[in-house]
């Protein structure tokens, strides 16, 4: 199961008005797992594109998110962040372990949050997607539900 972090440095960053999740430029890229994720003081691409993927089918910078929205529920009192799912075609030798989200568009190219797939994955000749889905607990009843989007921020 994957797992999905903001970057502490990120919110600050969108109340600053330094990120846009709708109008900027977002992006996805392939972290290798010699990464060591600091979600205290990585804010910048800068600080992680030197451990990014490489491999066939794989573009170096990562491929911009689509269909980019955010969402409040009102009745859940939550924010949802969401995107259409991501899909490299024909990958090859592609070894990762980290998708990093970051803004393309805002000076130093903020990052906003990454996901731990936990483990190393490697590509061999095959479509890689990444479906954006979130997986949360009610806190008051228990139940488990499932639902798209990338983040979700409860207020």
């Amino acid at each position: 199961m994957a797992t999905a972090y903001w970057y502490g440095p990120a919110l600050n960053k969108a109340f600053s008005k330094q990120i846009d999740w709708v109008n900027d430029t977002v992006k996805v890229a392939l972290v290798k797992s010699t990464y060591t994720p600091n979600r205290d003081t990585h804010d910048e691409w800068a600080d992680v594109s030197a451990q990014e993927a490489t491999g066939t089918g794989y573009t170096a910078g990562g491929t911009s998110l689509s269909s980019k929205t955010l969402t409040y529920n009102s009745t859940e009192n939550t924010w949802t962040f969401d995107a259409a799912d991501t899909t490299w075609t024909n990958t090859n030798g592609l070894s990762f372990r980290y998708a990093v989200i970051y803004d393309d568009t805002a000076p130093g190219k903020p990052l906003i949050g990454y996901v731990d797939f936990e483990e190393v994955v490697t590509t061999s000749n095959e479509d890689l997607t990444i479906q954006w889905a979130i997986s949360f607990q009610d806190p008051d009843s228990g139940t488990f539900y499932s639902d798209s989007g990338i983040f979700r921020v409860s207020v």
